[in-house]
């Protein structure tokens, strides 16, 4: 459920845990998101900086541990059950270096993609999906994506590896797509040859 923590600018901020993750099988999960138009509702507003720091709570093992919070670094719209094209993104740096991505982007489409395919060596993971799914998960080893930031700001950026992994599986959720979709039916461990592997 959605906790009351504080109070800003005269609303209430809410503290976003498990419960309010849909399942797979929610609706919302397998339909296109919405395009977000500008200026952002005070509503909005306030869901971009719960979803951040449900991230950071995620990831703190003092809160996720008394919350029982799995830790993520993506969460998409639609899993909260709202159909708008929105993510927030909390990839760590390198042991005590900033993080990598910590920010909320809205509208993100992919402009550009590699040919070159890159995979996580254990597979991927949903904070939306509770089962063990096994199997290869091939994505661009490179993308730019161009995205607005919560005050209507336009950016191009360009990711690989980890990051871009990342990115594409958030991506996913504001198109009705699965991680799993993506896992070869027959081969599921397939790795092509020249696919970079993280975490060998």
């Amino acid at each position: 459920m959605l906790k009351e923590k504080k109070h800003l600018g005269g609303r209430k901020i809410k503290m976003i845990t498990m419960k309010d993750i849909v399942l797979e099988g929610h609706p919302a999960l397998r339909k296109r998101a919405e395009k977000i138009s500008f200026p952002l509702s005070d509503d909005l507003q306030h869901l971009a900086k719960e979803m951040l720091e449900f991230l950071h709570n995620s990831q703190d093992e003092e809160i996720a541990a008394k919350y029982e919070l799995r830790a993520g670094v993506g969460l998409a719209a639609p899993q909260l059950g709202k159909e708008i094209q929105m993510i927030a993104l909390l990839i760590p740096g390198y042991q005590d270096e900033p993080a990598l991505l910590d920010e909320v982007w809205i509208n993100p489409r992919i402009m550009r993609e590699s040919v070159k395919k890159a995979c996580l060596k254990e597979g991927e993971g949903c904070l939306s999906v509770e089962r063990d799914v096994p199997g290869i998960v091939l994505r661009s080893e490179r993308v730019t994506v161009k995205y607005q930031d919560v005050n209507g700001d336009e950016f191009v950026r360009t990711l690989t590896d980890y990051e871009a992994i990342v990115v594409q599986h958030e991506i996913d959720h504001l198109n009705g797509v699965m991680f799993y979709d993506h896992i070869n039916k027959t081969q599921p461990m397939y790795i092509p040859k020249g696919a970079v592997v993280i975490g060998e």
